[in-house]
């Protein structure tokens, strides 16, 4: 691949003008060192998250040299919180934080989150997305419509998909209602959040190559991936990163968790076979962290951590303030097997 003199390079940045930590999370810190600053420089093609050397030479053709390539270059996260749209706390600033930060450094991201009642949507601008919304997801033999729901972070430039019901978040809190009394049925909620967030990606016609969830809300979505969605075009290469969180549920899923969550290849005997007892409060944590490639621990529980080490699945544990945009995105790359060339 050559530019001759004068050619034009619209389609590519300057990597020396991103901010070091782009450089630093692509593993290139080496390769710039050797980079001079009369004759070359380093450039991100967003377009397929790769790395050039560019040289320019007075007397024959310049030449670009590829340095690393991302293979997880899209990344949808499967978040529970969100700032601005729910108060601040770990999972909200991380939920706000880690996308942007991943998507400065040259990612494709999307977001989802629930669209909870106690989301201001005049303050935040929601409105339905009707091309996207209509289907009728079935529960425990139940009909629950799916409404998809848009909002913007214009100053961060992400765009937010907000996942609605009557049912499991019209006019309802997240974890528990207004007098802290936990809602029982918080894992059917789990269940219709992960179907209406794969079957809206897949409407999409987008191909993530990692999907992050973050809190029990997405826990039953790495389950899905690996049975029920495994032969769709859109998720037959993707991989799963499963957050756990100090926020979690103290109600364990109620009895009929098995029959509600069965669907396709994801069948109710398959959880018998995880070891999971399902009538703790920590079992869809467990669930989440059973069917990912990569768990990050954000929690003070071992549980989590212990069970996915078991499974020889990768953890993460990374700084539980703020979000870490490095560290997880040499993990996306760790789990992903994405090698400088």
């Amino acid at each position: 691949m050559k530019w001759g003199r004068g050619g034009r390079k619209k389609d590519f940045f300057p990597a020396l003008w991103l901010q070091n930590a782009t450089l630093n999370h692509l593993n290139c810190r080496k390769e710039l060192a050797k980079v001079g600053y009369f004759n070359a420089f380093l450039y991100l093609c967003p377009q397929t998250c790769t790395i050039y050397r560019y040289r320019f030479n007075f007397n024959k053709d310049s030449e670009v040299q590829l340095i690393l390539r991302m293979k997880a270059k899209k990344i949808l996260y499967i978040t529970q919180e969100m700032v601005p749209y729910v108060s601040e706390s770990q999972m909200a600033t991380i939920g706000r934080e880690l996308p942007q930060g991943i998507q400065e450094g040259g990612h494709e991201i999307r977001t989802f989150m629930p669209k909870w009642g106690n989301i201001n949507e005049r303050r935040n601008q929601l409105h339905e997305v009707i091309r996207l919304s209509g289907m009728n997801i079935v529960i425990d033999e139940t009909d629950h419509p799916l409404i998809i729901k848009v909002a913007s972070i214009q100053a961060a430039r992400i765009q937010v998909y907000f996942i609605d019901n009557d049912d499991y978040f019209y006019k309802r809190q997240m974890r528990a209602d207004e007098d802290g009394t936990e809602y029982a049925d918080n894992a059917e909620r789990a269940i219709f959040y992960a179907r209406g967030v794969l079957e809206t990606v897949k409407k999409l016609r987008w191909v993530p190559d990692v999907i992050h969830c973050h809190g029990w809300i997405s826990s039953i979505v790495p389950f899905y991936i690996k049975k029920a969605f495994c032969e769709e075009p859109t998720f037959a290469e993707t991989k799963v990163v499963y957050s756990a969180y100090e926020d979690t549920l103290t109600l364990a899923p109620r009895e009929n968790f098995p029959e509600c969550v069965d669907f396709r290849e994801a069948k109710q005997s398959l959880l018998a076979e995880t070891g999971i007892d399902f009538s703790t409060p920590q079992s869809l944590d467990l669930l989440g962290a059973h069917f990912s490639d990569g768990v990050v621990q954000l929690g003070s529980s071992s549980a989590v951590v212990d069970h996915a080490r078991a499974q020889g699945i990768p953890v993460l544990e990374p700084s539980k303030d703020s979000a870490d945009v490095e560290a997880y995105a040499n993990f996306y790359e760790q789990i992903v097997g994405g090698d400088a060339e």
